[in-house]
């Protein structure tokens, strides 16, 4: 049985612990968050034991529960920077999630209830599908890209790392969502969408620019816990 640290005490990570039990086959052994206030106390029944800090020379896998994908390749830059390397992070799939043939899930990957991969999709590292979000042929996501409830990718779907796709969101056949992408809840994705923007509705439009790579803050719809990337950017 693997004993793991989930990095950020957030709903994602609520919902990672929660998953993690149903399975019966790894065990949460604590929380690291680098906000203070919390160390100490308990979550679920499971400790803060400290700050991101605490993570360096440990033997505990690692799971990356910051909601938000930004956040998430900021906590691997710093953990990198501790001595941190992919073999320490675990990856969770709940087992009623269907991996279909020739589909690859990337090192610190989540995939909560319900996920079906049909045939040859392709996760990056530290990507989140939270629950009945459905991947089909040939989907390729890029690291640290967020897939919110109920998601629905059609064949040779290109998605740009960290990009965030909000709840029952639908995106077209052979259409790219590029890097730092935000895509509403309920918009229906049916041409290519630039790096950084904002899209939402039916057919789906552009509504602003996001914050670009590496700029903290909240994206519509996403659920971070930033208080984890204290002291990590500017």
């Amino acid at each position: 049985m693997t004993r793991i640290l989930l990095v950020a005490a957030s709903g994602l990570a609520r919902e990672t612990l929660a998953s993690i039990r149903s399975s019966g086959r790894d065990t949460v052994v604590g929380f690291l968050d680098d906000d203070e206030a919390l160390h100490g106390t308990v979550l679920d029944d499971v400790p803060v034991l400290g700050g991101l800090d605490a993570a360096a020379g440990g033997r505990e896998k690692l799971l990356l529960c910051a909601g938000q994908g930004r956040s998430r390749a900021a906590i691997e830059d710093r953990l990198s920077g501790l001595g941190v390397e992919v073999g320490r992070y675990a990856t969770h799939v709940h087992p009623s999630v269907v991996i279909g043939g020739g589909s690859r899930i990337g090192a610190g990957s989540i995939l909560l209830a319900g996920c079906v991969l049909t045939s040859d999709v392709t996760l990056g590292r530290h990507t989140v599908l939270m629950p009945r979000t459905v991947l089909t042929h040939d989907d390729v996501l890029g690291n640290h890209v967020t897939c919110a409830a109920g998601t629905t990718l059609a064949g040779r779907v290109h998605v740009g790392s960290r990009a965030y796709l909000g709840m029952q969101a639908s995106v077209r056949q052979d259409v790219r969502v590029g890097e730092d992408a935000v895509i509403g809840m309920g918009a229906v994705v049916l041409q290519d969408v630039p790096d950084a923007q904002t899209w939402a509705g039916n057919p789906a439009e552009p509504l602003r620019r996001t914050e670009p790579a590496g700029v903290v803050g909240q994206s519509p719809g996403a659920h971070a816990s930033l208080r984890t990337l204290k002291g990590t950017a500017s």
